[in-house]
Formats: C-alpha cells, structure tokens, sequence
C-alpha cells in the first residue's frame, strides 16, 4: 500500500481527526489518528497488517515466534499481524501502571518476539512494552507501526518498521501555539 492509500483508508473510516489532542505522550496536537476506527472493519485491519508484513525484511520475519502488542491501542492490528504471519499473538496490560503479560499468556524463554503498535511518538510505550516483554522472558527483534508519528526520531533500541511516517506537528505543554491552545483539548489515548 502507498502512503496515500493507507492515508485514505484513516480518512474513509473516520479515523484521521482534526481538533486539540492531548496524546498519550503528553504531547500536543491538531491531529489524531484513532486506529480503533480504521480497524474495527476486519476486512481493512487484514489488509493493513498484510502490508505492514512486507515491511519487516525477510531474515527478522522468519525469526518470529510470537507476536505482543500493548493494550490497549496494539491490540487489534497485533491480533491481525499474528493471523498474517501464522502465529499467536498475545498482548501486555498495565493494570498497576506498568506492562504485564496477564490472562495466561506466557512466553517460552527465549521466544523472538515481534512488537506491534498502532501509533508511535515518541516512543515511551513501545520501549516500556519492549522492556516487559525482556521481564518475561522473550526477545522483541523487531517492532512495527501503523504509524509513525517520531518523524523518524523515536530511538526503541530494536529495528522498527512503520507501515507510514506522517509528520504532524506534535508540542510539549509549554509549547503549544496559541491557536492551537484557544480549541479544546481532548484526550483520545488509552493512557490515564
């Protein structure tokens, strides 16, 4: 898939939302991607992880043995991206702030582990998923996005493959423009 054609398929599903967001980074934006609309169609959620799986190179594709993504924005393109790739798919909960595989899922010691998010900024979610996963005993090899939203900057200590980058201007909370800071703001994201 182009760009634009996965840019389309945010558009058409109502997914890519103007306004004042407060993202899950703390980070401010006149953008939002709400992955959850573009997914919630399964035919689409297969698709974009089909294409997502011709990103990641051939050599880290055959090492994966499981994939883990982190609730709650991960959860449905990693549940895609196992049924891509023909292997289970578990994700990480923060029930007490901090990721956990619950639920039963557990990793074999060892397991070369495929990391899956929707959306990335800056980062802090994919490497506090990354560190969870190395506490339970897996090896992430590799992570991909949906989305990148890092401008290519997001440093998660593991190869990374997005399905897109877009570069829409994100601030800190001391640096939000003033016309962004007459609208609104709204918290979409998953974290409190």
């Amino acid at each position: 898939m182009t760009d634009e054609e996965v840019l389309s398929e945010f558009r058409a599903s109502g997914a890519l939302l103007e306004g004042h967001f407060k993202l899950s980074s703390g980070r401010h934006s006149a953008h939002y991607l709400q992955c959850a609309r573009v997914l919630m169609n399964a035919e689409r959620a297969g698709n974009l992880a089909r294409a997502l799986c011709q990103k990641i190179p051939r050599e880290i594709r055959s090492q994966i043995d499981v994939v883990v993504s982190p609730a709650m924005g991960g959860l449905i393109i990693g549940h895609e991206m196992g049924r891509a790739l023909g292997k289970d798919a578990m994700f990480l909960e923060r029930p007490d702030g901090v990721f956990h595989l619950r639920r039963g899922f557990a990793l074999e010691p060892g397991a070369k582990v495929l990391m899956v998010e929707d959306v990335v900024t800056t980062g802090l979610s994919s490497r506090e998923a990354i560190d969870a996963v190395g506490r339970e005993g897996g090896e992430v090899v590799a992570e991909v996005a949906l989305i990148d939203r890092s401008m290519g900057e997001a440093d998660l200590g593991v190869p990374f493959f997005p399905l897109i980058d877009i570069n829409f201007p994100s601030y800190a909370e001391d640096e939000v423009p003033a016309d962004l800071a007459a609208v609104p703001v709204t918290k979409p994201g998953s974290r409190s």
